[in-house]
Parts: C-alpha cells; sequence; structure tokens
C-alpha cells in the first residue's frame, strides 16, 4: 500500500509492539499527542499510558529510566524530540548503554532503541535541524542506522527494537511526508546491509537518510547529460557495509559521498579514507565529499545553501570526472 514515512514508522512500532508485550514506547509529547510529527499517533490509545508513556521534558531522565527497564528485561523505545535535544542524554547514551555489555562480558545486554528525528528541511529553529550521528557511529557498543523511504522505516524500526544491542535510529525528518508504496509482508533486508538503489558506471554516489533523494534526483539528471551514476543508500551508519561501496567504486573507479552534517570529521571522512585503503588501485579521481559547511546550522531563510542539493552533489560529479 502506498503510505508516509510517517505513517510507515507507526505500523513498525505498532507490530512490534503486538508482537512483544516487553516493548514499550517512551518520549516527550508521544502519548496523547502522538509525537510532533505524529508518528505515535493513537498508540497510547490503543496500547495504553503504561506501554506508551509521556515523560517530563528530561532527556537524560528518559534514557537513564529506559536503561533501568531494559536491564529488568523490558525493550524500550525512546523518542529524542529533536536531533538537538539528544545531548543532555549523551552520558547516559555513550557512558552507560554503550558499555554495558563489554562492562559485564557480555553478561547484560540493553535492548534499547533510542529515536532521533534528525537533520534540516523543515525550516525549523535552533537546536531542530542538526546531525549529530558521528559521535554515535564513533561510539563503540552502540548500532547506528537511518532509513531513508517508508518502506525501510518500517522493516528497521521493527529490526532495531528486535536486537540485544542499543541502536541510535536515526530519522530523517524532511522525509516524513514522503510516500511510496510499502509491502509490510516482504522480507526485509539484513539491517546493516547498504542498498543499491540506482545503477551506474561512471561514478558512485553514497548517501544516507534524507540526502538518497537529492543523490538520486542527480543520477537522473546526470543521465539526462550523458552521464550514468550508481548511487547507494548506505541505511547503516555503524557498522558500515563497506563491501557494497567497494563492490560500486571497483566497477565505477569514482566515488561521492554526501550528507547533511559538515563535511570536517563527518562520516564522509571515514567513507573516503576506508574507500581509499580498500580501492586505491581502482580509483581514478580522488574520494570526494559534499556536505554541510564547519558552521553552527544556519536560520531557516539560509538552510537550502547548507543542505546538499543535487546542483552541489552534480559539481562534484564533474569535478570527479574531469580529474
Amino acid at each position: 500500500m502506498i503510505t508516509t514515512f510517517a505513517a510507515a514508522l507507526n505500523a513498525g512500532l505498532r507490530r512490534a509492539m503486538d508482537d512483544d508485550p516487553k516493548v514499550v514506547l517512551m518520549g516527550e509529547d508521544i502519548g496523547r499527542l502522538g509525537g510532533v510529527f505524529r508518528v505515535t499517533d493513537t498508540l497510547q490509545k490503543d496500547f495504553g499510558n503504561n506501554r506508551v508513556i509521556d515523560t517530563p521534558l528530561a532527556e537524560s531522565g528518559i534514557v537513564g529510566t529506559a536503561f533501568g527497564m531494559a536491564l529488568r528485561g523490558w525493550r524500550p523505545v525512546c523518542e529524542i524530540q529533536f536531533d538537538g535535544f539528544v545531548y543532555p542524554a549523551f552520558d547516559q547514551i555513550v557512558s552507560h548503554v554503550a558499555k554495558i555489555h563489554y562492562r559485564t562480558q557480555g553478561k547484560v545486554i540493553a535492548p534499547i532503541t533510542i529515536r532521533i528525528p534528525f537533520g534540516g528541511g523543515i525550516g525549523s529553529v535552533e537546536h531542530h535541524s542538526e546531525s549529530p550521528e558521528a559521535y554515535f557511529a564513533h561510539t563503540a557498543g552502540l548500532r547506528v542506522v537511518t532509513p531513508s523511504n517508508p518502506a525501510d522505516a518500517y522493516s528497521m524500526i521493527r529490526q532495531a527494537i528486535a536486537l540485544d544491542d542499543p541502536v541510535i535510529f536515526f530519522e530523517p525528518k524532511r522525509r516524513y511526508w514522503d510516500k511510496a508504496e510499502v509491502d509490510f509482508d516482504a522480507d526485509a533486508l539484513p539491517l546493516h546491509r547498504a542498498r543499491v538503489v540506482a545503477d551506474g558506471d561512471d561514478a558512485t554516489i553514497v548517501a544516507y537518510g534524507g540526502t538518497v533523494a537529492s543523490a538520486i534526483t542527480a543520477a537522473k539528471i546526470a543521465a539526462e547529460e550523458g552521464h550514468s551514476l550508481e548511487v547507494i543508500d548506505l541505511r547503516s551508519l555503524s557498522p558500515i557495509d563497506f563491501d557494497t561501496i567497494e563492490a560500486s567504486v571497483a566497477k565505477t573507479g569514482r566515488l561521492i559521498v554526501t550528507h547533511e552534517a559538515p563535511v570536517f570529521a563527518g562520516l564522509g571522512a571515514e567513507i573516503a579514507a576506508r574507500i581509499t585503503e580498500r580501492c586505491f588501485y581502482y580509483l581514478e579521481a580522488p574520494v570526494l565529499r559534499v556536505g554541510g559547511f564547519d558552521i553552527p546550522y544556519p536560520p531557516a531563510k539560509l538552510e537550502k545553501h547548507h543542505l546538499p542539493d543535487p546542483d552541489r552533489i552534480l559539481a562534484a560529479v564533474d569535478r570527479s570526472l574531469a580529474a
């Protein structure tokens, strides 16, 4: 059926709660309101306020409470209302949630899923349009994933909740209203596998989250100009499916990585370094990165200049092809 990204997440959460009575949702305004983006709409009505819990405005308390519940056998799903609000919970996530498995030599697990709407494109104010994924991908003990379309939103949230490891689940908020076909009975791709969403021979574009649609648009424009671009939806940010990227680069000889986060020390840097190591003799040009600028997220009127768009991606493609 055709559904929105947000509705697909709602369906995935509903299915996870139906499948396992230990799954509980926690967050600010997720119950009666149904969440700022209505991702949890009607779930409190259907499952009760003991399983869909409206919390105080205290992100550290939300994650800390979820951590305690996980140690007692529950599977909490926390919502951080906006990306920039996760920092008060940062200590809980990186010092405790991420460390417990190693600290106890595998005797204790923390099956916590932390949902974070992230990225720009909605014209919001300060602290509401950030891309903090590199912080968490850098932290051992966390899995970090992000769907880019409704079908993956449905399957990946269910997979994340079912894992015994903590998962940071980034949701590209500017895609909440995107619509696409979702087969709710289809077999899901493994959670940490990248997907080739457009085949090509001249260059590879790696994107994730909100930038995947921009990369696909760039590939369509390039095709009209006679260039064939392969687009990979990364899906998983930790671990990263380097095998899929390597296979593509071995074919195309060129790689452009795009993300909304600032280029400096972003995930694109790790991908560029790793692929340079693994594909040195295939590469016909340096790996290029297209991302946000190294500045605090700009005001809404300027964000269109900050976010990577098809024009900026294609400019990098032109540089690569000219090398």
